[in-house]
């Protein structure tokens, strides 16, 4: 499956000479290159928003995945945007960047440190200039709807009103949640003839799809605050209403609940 790649590192289609050639330049920012053009300059304040964003998510979930589902990005981008944002650093991206000042191609790094050549280049941060306007506009979109998402959660947690809480549900709307159980679950809502959100939640699961009734997760949410210093060790435990088990995860990922390590775990996506 394609992917979003700002390097132009696509293995069988890119000059090896002018990937050294980029790796050079972000060596060396002083090179005279003229006025910068305002698209480049968009691109490259994007790019630094988007380095900014995931390196927030992950101080918060101190882990890689984590991180990439929590933006919908591919594990290896996440890990080359953490280097470029010198959040992380590896040995192997010392050595190949030492090799690359000595004037080694390519192809004698990858003979040297017996790596492919994609595994090099999860290794390397991106350089300056050389992620597409268009390309980095979408995760620009990514960016967006974390940000939107955070401050929706934010807003929760100082006041737990169901006003709230259906903007939440907006908000998450194709989030990648789980079960207590461990299973995948994403959910969207449908505009109604009157060009606002109807209040059912359809529910898109690997196996199958249901709808989800918002009256059930106001039920949920309801008791939960009624009982707002337990914690609930299982979706039942807050209400015994019709899919309780998604309004749990719900609850949890919105701020609402408190739940017990091993089952956060689970609703993280996480097995042992």
């Amino acid at each position: 499956m394609a992917d979003l790649e700002w390097l132009h590192f696509a293995a069988a289609k890119i000059d090896m000479e002018n990937v050294e050639e980029k790796y050079i330049d972000m060596e060396n920012p002083n090179r005279s290159r003229g006025r910068t053009p305002k698209k480049d300059s968009d691109s490259n304040l994007l790019m630094h928003e988007l380095i900014r964003i995931v390196a927030e998510v992950y101080h918060n979930t101190d882990e890689i995945k984590a991180t990439a589902t929590e933006l919908s990005l591919p594990p290896n981008k996440v890990k080359k945007l953490l280097i470029t944002g010198k959040v992380l650093s590896y040995p192997e991206t010392e050595q190949i960047q030492a090799l690359l000042r000595q004037g080694k191609t390519m192809e004698e790094i990858q003979a040297i440190m017996d790596l492919s050549y994609s595994a090099i280049n999860t290794y390397l941060p991106y350089s300056k200039g050389s992620y597409k306007l268009s390309e980095v506009s979408q995760n620009a979109e990514r960016v967006r709807r974390y940000q939107e998402r955070k401050q929706t959660v934010d807003k929760m947690k100082e006041a737990c009103t169901e006003e709230n809480l259906w903007k939440c549900i907006i908000a998450f709307q194709n989030y990648p949640f789980y079960t207590a159980s461990g299973l995948p679950f994403t959910y969207n809502l449908k505009i109604g003839r009157n060009g606002e959100y109807t209040k059912e939640l359809f529910i898109d699961r690997r196996e199958n799809s249901k709808s989800l009734a918002w009256s059930s997760v106001r039920i949920a949410f309801e008791r939960a605050l009624e009982k707002k210093d337990t914690v609930f060790d299982r979706p039942k435990a807050v209400a015994d209403v019709r899919g309780v088990s998604y309004s749990y995860s719900l609850l949890w990922r919105f701020g609402v609940i408190r739940v017990p390590e091993d089952v956060e775990m689970k609703l993280r996506g996480k097995k042992r």
